[in-house]
């Protein structure tokens, strides 16, 4: 017999798994993009000096001040996201983050690594901002709340 027809003999248990599943892709993307942010935060804080450096190469003022704010921002972001904690203002942070490092730190386009990071970070914001639109609906703390 083919998956068709025994799916078709029980159309309760197709649309269960399907509401499981269609129920889990939202945390599994919310783990997924928050691993780049948590990585990326708890590698600062092992080389602050490295990071430092990279902001002050890029022209940027308060360097210790940039540091601190990427460090909140990724690690607490990215957490809160996982979390589904006020997910839509989590996403938004993490959006204008990602967005302003992409025409900070990745602007030489001309350099093969640059435009890749750059339209990498542009592709990450626009994940965020589904995020943005359609919030954490379920395994989140914010459906919790509701």
């Amino acid at each position: 017999m083919s998956d068709s027809a025994i799916a078709s003999q029980h159309p309760l248990q197709d649309r269960s798994a399907s509401a499981a599943v269609n129920a889990a892709l939202p945390f599994a993307g919310r783990i997924l993009i928050s691993a780049i942010f948590l990585i990326s935060g708890v590698m600062k804080l092992a080389a602050p000096a490295a990071t430092i450096g990279y902001i002050q190469y890029a022209g940027l003022p308060f360097a210790q001040l940039g540091l601190a704010i990427a460090v909140l921002v990724e690690i607490g972001g990215g957490l809160a996201l996982i979390a589904g904690y006020r997910t839509r203002v989590a996403a938004t942070v993490l959006a204008v983050f990602t967005l302003a490092t992409a025409l900070c730190f990745h602007n030489h386009l001309a350099d093969q690594n640059q435009f890749i990071h750059f339209f990498k970070n542009l592709a990450m914001t626009g994940g965020l901002l589904q995020v943005v639109a359609f919030g954490a609906p379920r395994f989140s703390l914010d459906a919790r709340r509701r």
